[in-house]
């Protein structure tokens, strides 16, 4: 399987930093394209500053990538369901692969507030690999 693009959806938590460290590796070891996404939820009154934060935290999470080594690194803010969007983006770059990550909410957490990386998993137009926090940290324990 040959990778040209792969898609990294980003929300700034703690998560996001092992998060990109599998995508960069992946990019970095297959040549594809690494396209980091953040999706700002839809609210009442989105700032210009809040705006400016996701975009400015983007550019640090790009740079962060083209140190660890991939190439090609691009950035991309949408707003609305992240969820929604990440799917869009991943359809209108053609995505080879979205590297997302789970925060393994669970019970009434995961009802009450859905699950972003589950919905994406079942409707991506491309293959999806599912990051776990208790992955990550295994990962780096070993590495």
């Amino acid at each position: 399987m040959h990778l040209s693009k792969i898609l990294c959806p980003l929300d700034f938590s703690v998560a996001s930093g092992p998060l990109l460290a599998y995508a960069t590796a992946l990019a970095g070891a297959t040549g594809a394209e690494l396209c980091l996404l953040h999706v700002q939820e839809l609210q009442p009154a989105l700032s210009e500053a809040e705006v400016s934060d996701g975009a400015v935290e983007l550019a640090r999470y790009q740079l962060l990538a083209e140190q660890a080594g991939a190439a090609r690194v691009t950035t991309r803010l949408r707003s609305g369901e992240a969820s929604c969007e990440i799917v869009r983006e991943a359809q209108e770059a053609a995505t080879d692969l979205i590297v997302i990550g789970s925060h393994g909410q669970t019970g009434l957490t995961r009802f009450l507030m859905g699950n972003t990386a589950e919905h994406v998993v079942r409707t991506a137009p491309c293959a999806t690999l599912l990051v776990k926090p208790q992955a990550d940290a295994k990962y780096r324990q070993s590495a």
